[in-house]
């Protein structure tokens, strides 16, 4: 390589943000005069954006198991005693307050999906509902619907009352084919 050639690839090589050893020592003296330095140090960006655009990574292909049907049922009456147990240690001394029952939903919801993934029941993606009311002798009807497989989706639920409010707890178990 000429004298020329190397000092351009040097240019081009630092206007890209990477420094390497294409350039040998004669390049890089030119530009540290007066400093002594055995070797440099190589600088790469390659993960920053815009500079690897025209080589993007190939995308990970998945293979199907071809498994329509899950290997092990949802354990209903398991995740009812699961209910049972939250609902009860959160909500046995507690007075309803509107706002208390706001946060107590989210994380009676949030313990009660954590219990049940510890479980380790492999795909079947977990739906966690929880209602609290306020226990004023008034009557109630709750429903719900949705897109439902009955040969393998299934739900557990549990009703919890106190003196002073009411919770109803559902887990619905989706079956992820």
């Amino acid at each position: 390589m000429t004298d020329l050639a190397k000092e351009k690839a040097a240019r081009l090589l630092k206007k890209r943000g990477s420094l390497s050893s294409l350039g040998s020592h004669e390049v890089r003296a030119k530009e540290l005069v007066g400093k002594t330095k055995d070797s440099i140090s190589t600088v790469s960006y390659i993960d920053e954006p815009g500079h690897h655009d025209d080589n993007p990574r190939p995308t990970v292909q998945m293979e199907n198991t071809y498994q329509l049907g899950p290997t092990k049922r949802f354990p209903v009456l398991m995740v009812k005693e699961i209910l049972k147990d939250v609902l009860a240690s959160y909500l046995q001394e507690e007075k309803y307050e509107a706002e208390l029952c706001r946060q107590m939903t989210k994380t009676i919801s949030e313990v009660v999906k954590a219990r049940v993934k510890d479980m380790m029941i492999p795909r079947y993606k977990i739906i966690v509902v929880i209602s609290i009311g306020q226990l004023t002798g008034q009557n109630m009807r709750m429903g719900s619907r949705c897109l439902w497989d009955a040969t393998h989706d299934t739900f557990s639920s549990h009703t919890f009352k106190n003196s002073s409010l009411f919770a109803i707890a559902n887990v619905y178990a989706v079956y992820f084919e």
